[in-house]
């Protein structure tokens, strides 16, 4: 077991008289756990199950597990502690982990209708606060009207470091671009709207045989194809993971996390007049001076999201009854102006 998520397993109290095995994919209470030469399918034990619901967790595609045999059932007993996990805040404020002990992300946009360079710097934002590595991946390639500009645009936006690749998902040559990344051992996560390829690339990578969509005439945008997340194997030795379309996406990251990966802006508040300048009106802003004004305001609306997610219920409440007055206020000023 050469992989350091995996033999955590290997401390875990009676885990020697278990099976050690991986969560390839989630469907309700029946989960799919892979031993490396067939998967079968387990339930998680009641007791683990709370375990995890105490610490606000869950068990995930991805996580390495102790699975109890009891004649022809398969019972998860035990999970090691992922190293890494990506995951995101719904809207009520739950907590939802999409994968776990992932090494590498790679985040999925299509060269057609749908490219969208915020999501995209949102995404890297998201796994670099994971401390996962983030590969950006430029599909259908082989369509697109103007491969060179579209590259040109992405890297005059992304900080220098992060590798960008296009390429059709559809022939072998793609795994030959991703080669460094597919190592034996490795684990590969697909993050991107629907009809981005990620299930194409998946195919291509460990032919996997998935059902794959097209998208729609009218504006590029996928349709649902996949609707679990799913690993699978590489002839190779590297494991991918692939999602359902995300078009949005709330960071599970405070704000300091969120704000120390984009990196760029990081380096450049050194030089700010102020000290604590929030780079909005304040004089002698580094940061308004050099960087593009569309990722400014596009790393300001990650944080404002971070830090709704960082308000306890009771602000929440607070807050809400703010806008509340603020609504009644404007609705009598519009009312006395009407009656004027």
């Amino acid at each position: 077991m050469n992989n350091p998520a995996a033999a955590r397993l290997a401390l875990l109290p009676g885990a020697a008289a278990l099976l050690p095995m991986r969560i390839a994919a989630i469907q309700g209470e029946w989960v799919t756990v892979h031993d490396g030469l067939a998967a079968r399918q387990a339930r998680a034990l009641p007791r683990l199950l709370a375990e995890l619901a105490g610490g606000d967790d869950m068990l995930a595609v991805g996580d390495w597990v102790a699975v109890d045999a009891r004649g022809d059932e398969m019972w998860i007993a035990q999970r090691a502690e992922p190293l890494t996990q990506i995951a995101r805040r719904a809207n009520d404020g739950r907590r939802q982990v999409l994968a776990s002990n992932i090494d590498t992300a790679l985040l999925v946009m299509g060269l057609d209708l749908d490219f969208n360079i915020r999501r995209l710097e949102r995404y890297i934002a998201v796994v670099r606060s994971a401390d996962i590595a983030p590969v950006v991946v430029l599909t259908k390639a082989d369509i697109a009207a103007d491969v060179a500009a579209r590259l040109a645009e992405v890297h005059s936006r992304l900080p220098p470091g992060i590798p960008v690749l296009a390429l059709n998902a559809l022939i072998a040559d793609a795994a030959i671009a991703l080669a460094p990344w597919l190592q034996p051992g490795q684990t590969l996560c697909l993050l991107g709207a629907s009809g981005t390829g990620k299930s194409t690339l998946t195919n291509t990578l460990a032919g996997a045989g998935q059902e794959t969509g097209g998208v729609r005439s009218g504006d590029g945008r996928g349709k649902h194809t996949t609707t679990v997340r799913s690993l699978h194997q590489c002839a190779g030795g590297a494991c991918i993971v692939d999602t359902p379309g995300l078009r949005t996406w709330r960071p599970d990251a405070d704000e300091k996390t969120l704000s120390a990966t984009f990196d760029d802006i990081a380096a450049l508040a050194e030089h700010c007049q102020f000290r604590n300048c929030r780079h909005e009106l304040e004089p002698g802003c580094a940061v308004r001076r050099e960087i593009d004004p569309d990722r400014l305001a596009n790393y300001h609306k990650l944080l404002r999201d971070a830090r709704r997610g960082e308000r306890t219920p009771l602000e929440k409440i607070a807050e809400r009854a703010k806008w509340k007055v603020v609504h009644r206020s404007v609705q009598r000023h519009i009312r006395d102006k009407r009656s004027g």
